[in-house]
């Protein structure tokens, strides 16, 4: 199979290069299709989401560039929209009427009071002193609660709808898995973590093999573990680097397509042609 991409990140939010060059080494490395999904906005400014004031420019960029690689690769033009709440999430009017091909749906903060502004969250996508900061602040440093409520807010996204792949399903295994009492394999763990696995079958959504970090943590998102509960519910999977830089944009792929396939499943979920398509692994 011809590789494809569907989650990175260029300049328009957290990636370090211009989307172009991601197009350029995608093509160098005979990829057969590639997207972009920037962070959306958020309610409050962060170093890594996109702005508001910049989706237009976002839009009419990718558009530009499938126009001009239309020979050579499919482009597409996505993004990864967070859920925050019942108020922000992937299927508000707003991101509905974005002229995008596919939406990832991902959690990276988890509000804890009101407002919806930087300071009410807990995030659980960066720095592990941050992480742990949250956990004591608002969840008594006590890591099953914190659990519980991405979990909680994991379902509660999925129910919302209005996106067609599940982004790092499980990424509070990130820096929880680096604190003291943290154990993937409980059953505070399990049992909730399977609950949203059966509503994402339920809901039929693709879940996303997330690489970014298996050259370095031999680390998936969702963790191997996962791979055989997914296939036994038969989820659709895609494999995605969600790279920051040219030069990862294939990092983990083979291998992980390799696991994939022996763990049995025999296709990837990926745009084709702009349908949804399964791709066979080979």
């Amino acid at each position: 199979m011809l590789p494809s991409n569907f989650h990175s990140h260029c300049t328009f939010c957290d990636g370090r290069n211009h989307p172009e060059d991601f197009i350029k080494f995608a093509i160098a490395k005979h990829f057969r299709a590639y997207g972009f999904s920037s962070h959306s906005p958020l309610p409050f400014e962060t170093f890594w989401n996109m702005p508001a004031s910049d989706m237009d420019e976002y839009i009419t960029e990718i558009n530009r560039l499938k126009e001009k690689y239309s020979d050579r690769i499919e482009i597409y033009l996505g993004m990864e929209i967070d859920y925050l709440d019942e108020t922000y999430h992937a299927n508000i009017p707003y991101f509905r009427s974005l002229p995008i091909d596919y939406r990832i749906g991902s959690i990276h903060f988890l509000p804890c009071n009101k407002p919806l502004i930087e300071d009410n969250m807990a995030s659980i996508d960066g720095d592990l002193v941050d992480f742990k900061r949250s956990v004591d602040r608002y969840y008594q440093g006590d890591l099953r609660l914190i659990t519980a409520h991405f979990f909680r807010n994991s379902m509660q996204m999925v129910e919302t709808g209005g996106f067609d792949i599940v982004g790092h399903l499980d990424k509070i295994y990130l820096n929880g898995s680096r604190c003291p009492g943290f154990d993937i394999l409980a059953p505070w763990y399990q049992k909730p973590l399977e609950a949203y696995i059966d509503l994402i079958a339920e809901k039929g959504l693709i879940v996303e093999i997330n690489t970014k970090s298996f050259v370095g943590k031999k680390q998936t998102f969702p963790h191997l573990e996962i791979l055989k509960l997914l296939h036994k519910h038969k989820i659709p999977v895609m494999v995605n680097s969600d790279c920051h830089a040219p030069d990862l944009v294939n990092d983990g792929r083979v291998e992980v397509l390799g696991i994939l396939k022996e763990t049995g499943f025999n296709f990837s979920r990926e745009l084709v042609k702009g349908k949804w398509q399964d791709v066979s692994i080979d």
